[in-house]
């Protein structure tokens, strides 16, 4: 899914006009018609499979929508605060808007029980740190689930380094876990750790290639730079990541920066020559990440890492443990590759492997660097049920397989962390800017990749707990949550 965002620009002093568009669409999630008139910002919404459900799992989708400004001196961009009350932003029917206390975005979501998909919807939203003249103004969205307060089953056992079988509860999180209780190759963990047992969003689908690229046409030259392999001074059509097109990965230079001073553009060529065309891999997910790359996505949306408990309670949710289940809830695994595609690279790519239960891109036949994987969620259609389009528990897609995912661990590294939000800027040098968040050590992957076996797609599977080197990765990837 993409980071949906459309540029308007000032228009005299107080109505503006929509001045570029981000044409891609990723699973259909679109923002149109934007205009700004003092400190509101309105716009169109709309996208496909929205649900609010009264049954099991009893949640619901959103869409996490931020705003980012740009002074038209400086050039430079950042990001724009909303009221967190909630009356002072309107949504059309079916919509409503809930604000977040800290004020970096709102979640639009069903304001009602009911499925299907939402036809462009008219939002007004209120910002509370720019107004005015002189500026530019990018809004993004994100899919997301909602991930309800509840207990969970945590560890089956038998897994590599699994987590003792116990039960995550209210007990457990005012109070904390100790390594008695959690199990070998843990840490003590307090009541601030994010343990999975309240409530959560979490990113529907893992960062897309198009969602990587609209990160890094908001920053600066210099933030670009530690963001990418490839320096952003090379020439129009390099690729981004690798030295060419590899592993399914598109990133590319669309207009080379000016050392130190003009950022590049940057898109998606993975048909190499006209590039962000329809079959230009817009909605693969994007690997080839470091943790500091994915934590600084992450920090710049306002978002935060996942914790691995989170992980396990996004995937199995509140059923009983399988031994060596997988994020779907079965032990059932059917591997699909990139070698047997339809419609490649377009926005409807799907496997062409038979549908069959426990669907996941995994156990590549080859380490040749032309496989890669595929477009985020592209198992599930409208027929499809959890076991054949490999969901989480809560509507997660590809917690198994695809890219792994990196998150923080219950370890040494990773125990400090308190669940503290990213604040949607970065350092000058285009890092996550939160103290608290732990270095890359803290970090384990989880769910597996397209190139690994079916024992690292398990929901308990932890044997990467001493794989955190702090390198670009071709199998890695990741998502967020908040």
């Amino acid at each position: 899914m993409k980071t949906r965002s459309l540029l308007v620009k000032a228009l005299f002093s107080a109505v503006f006009s929509l001045m570029a568009i981000v044409t891609a669409k990723a699973n259909n999630l679109q923002i149109t018609g934007t205009s700004v008139s003092g400190n509101n910002i309105t716009f169109n919404i709309s996208w496909e499979n929205s649900w609010n459900a009264s049954a099991a799992p009893a949640n619901w989708d959103a869409v996490w929508v931020f705003v980012k400004y740009q002074d038209c001196n400086t050039k430079l961009w950042a990001h724009a605060d909303l009221s967190s009350t909630a009356s002072d932003h309107t949504a059309a029917s079916p919509l409503q808007v809930d604000p977040v206390t800290d004020g970096k975005g709102v979640f639009i979501r069903r304001s009602a029980v009911g499925g299907g998909n939402i036809s462009s919807t008219s939002i007004t939203l209120k910002m509370s740190s720019v107004s005015g003249t002189s500026n530019n103004y990018k809004v993004y969205g994100i899919e997301m689930v909602n991930i309800p307060q509840g207990s969970f089953q945590l560890g089956d056992g038998v897994s590599s380094y699994s987590f003792n079988s116990i039960t995550v509860d209210a007990n457990a999180q005012n109070n904390g876990l100790t390594t008695s209780q959690l199990g070998s190759y843990t840490a003590d963990i307090s009541p601030a750790f994010p343990m999975g047992y309240n409530s959560f969003y979490m990113m529907k689908y893992e960062i897309s290639q198009e969602q990587y690229a609209d990160f890094l046409n908001s920053l600066t030259f210099t933030q670009q730079k530690n963001r990418v392999v490839t320096d952003p001074i090379s020439a129009a059509g390099s690729f981004a990541m690798y030295t060419g097109y590899q592993f399914r990965n598109g990133l590319a230079i669309v207009t080379p920066g000016s050392n130190g001073a003009i950022p590049a553009v940057f898109g998606c060529d993975a048909t190499t020559g006209t590039p962000n065309a329809s079959n230009d891999g817009q909605n693969i997910a994007m690997n080839g990440l470091s943790w500091a790359d994915l934590v600084s996505y992450l920090d710049w949306a306002a978002l935060r890492p996942m914790t691995e408990m989170e992980f396990e309670k996004a995937c199995r949710g509140p059923l009983p443990r399988i031994d060596q289940e997988y994020p779907w809830g079965s032990t059932q695994i059917t591997a699909a590759n990139s070698g047997a595609l339809s419609n490649a690279k377009l926005n409807s790519e799907v496997s062409s492997t038979t549908v069959n239960n426990g669907m996941c891109v995994y156990l590549v036949p080859t380490n040749s660097n032309t496989y890669g994987p595929l477009r985020v969620g592209n198992f599930a259609n409208g027929s499809s049920g959890r076991l054949s389009a490999g969901a989480g528990y809560y509507g997660a897609m590809d917690l198994g397989g695809n890219v792994a995912e990196r998150v923080i661990a219950v370890n040494a590294g990773g125990a400090s962390f308190d669940g503290t939000m990213g604040d949607g800027n970065l350092t000058s040098t285009g890092f996550a800017d939160v103290p608290s968040w732990p270095v890359s050590a803290g970090s384990i992957t989880k769910g597996g990749s397209y190139l690994d076996g079916a024992n690292d797609v398990r929901t308990s599977d932890r044997s990467s707990l001493y794989s955190t080197a702090e390198t670009r990765t071709y199998t890695n990837g990741g998502r967020g949550v908040r």
